[in-house]
């Protein structure tokens, strides 16, 4: 019993605040009804006794009122949900695994999206992370080659602290070569397994479009679905130089970088997925949430339970409708 005692608690405990509002409400219909009958106000007098139940009897009812603060009683412990018993069930998480690309090349410093191309990136990149939930992710850096800055985890927090220092300075050599990037990620989803294994490319276009697009079908035909946020503008910005200054062309004038919208719409195409702008990347994120919660989707985690409480409001109900029953005899009421 002193255990019971103390496991006991209550799973909705504000239902617990109607109590005295009701206990009050029932104190007030009984002095109520003890000063008067309220049809005495409305029916004459002659006629009154005639058409009381307990007229003539010479007897006096039983009172109703404290049955009745003792079934709203059992209605209020009821809805709050007392408990003191625990189930262990298994643990299940959606299977679902996202590999972000990210375009380091030094296209990706412009600054015609502030403060620059790939710092938007790396605030996209948050918001993906932030709504991956139980998703793993990993996350692939490139410019002229691949690299793969975390493998696929569930550990979203250490993620996000190596985030701060990516930017085209930090790559070793430029180039602007996305076929390698998709074919390291699909090989991270490959290893992963599951059911929904996406990649999300955040770049603002790419220099390799045969491999690119070979790269976009074959995820496609592996069971993986690409979709692309394109960072820039089609207006672009001069093309920065990792060692300061912009780059020239022969005639002595900057050289502008554009976003490749064309390219970008067409990988995506060939990746099953879709592509959006650094404006709409938050329907990009209601599609990839949607899609990890597809019913039969999910899978149980190998020796993880979770443990939650029983709701034991339910054992009051019978004395609830007990004292209904009771209360909706003629006369009492």
């Amino acid at each position: 019993m002193t255990e019971l005692l103390a496991a006991l608690h209550f799973l909705r405990p504000l239902w617990l605040l109607a109590l005295p509002l009701l206990w009050a409400l029932t104190f007030w219909l009984a002095r109520r009804r003890s000063h008067g009958d309220s049809w005495s106000t409305l029916i004459d007098p002659e006629l009154l006794p005639s058409l009381l139940l307990d007229a003539g009897s010479g007897k006096i009812g039983p009172s109703p009122w404290p049955w009745l603060a003792l079934a709203w009683s059992f209605a209020a412990l009821a809805l709050a949900g007392p408990s003191w018993q625990q189930d262990a069930t298994a643990a299940w998480r959606a299977p679902a695994a996202w590999v972000l690309v990210m375009d380091l090349s030094p296209s990706m410093a412009a600054t015609d999206v502030a403060p620059s191309r790939s710092t938007r990136a790396r605030y996209a990149i948050d918001d993906l992370l932030g709504a991956a939930r139980d998703a793993r992710v990993g996350l692939v850096a490139f410019s002229d080659e691949p690299y793969t800055v975390t493998p696929l985890t569930e550990d979203v927090a250490t993620v996000r602290t190596l985030l701060p220092p990516l930017s085209p300075d930090l790559m070793p050599s430029p180039g602007h070569n996305m076929g390698p990037a998709l074919d390291q990620a699909g090989q991270l989803l490959a290893q992963a397994g599951g059911k929904n294994r996406q990649v999300i490319v955040l770049s603002d276009g790419f220099d390799d479009p045969v491999a690119a697009f070979a790269a976009a079908a074959k995820l496609k035909a592996q069971g993986m679905t690409l979709s692309v946020v394109g960072i820039g503008t089609r207006n672009g910005a001069p093309l920065p130089k990792i060692d300061g200054g912009f780059a020239q062309d022969d005639k002595g004038q900057p050289v502008l970088t554009r976003l490749d919208l064309d390219g970008l719409q067409q990988l995506a195409r060939a990746g099953g997925g879709q592509y959006v702008d650094i404006a709409s990347l938050p329907s990009l994120i209601g599609t990839l949430q949607a899609q990890s919660v597809q019913p039969g989707s999910a899978e149980t985690v190998a020796g993880v339970q979770v443990q939650h409480w029983r709701d034991g409001g339910f054992w009051l109900l019978p004395f609830v409708l007990v004292l209904a029953a009771l209360l909706a005899r003629r006369g009492w009421l």
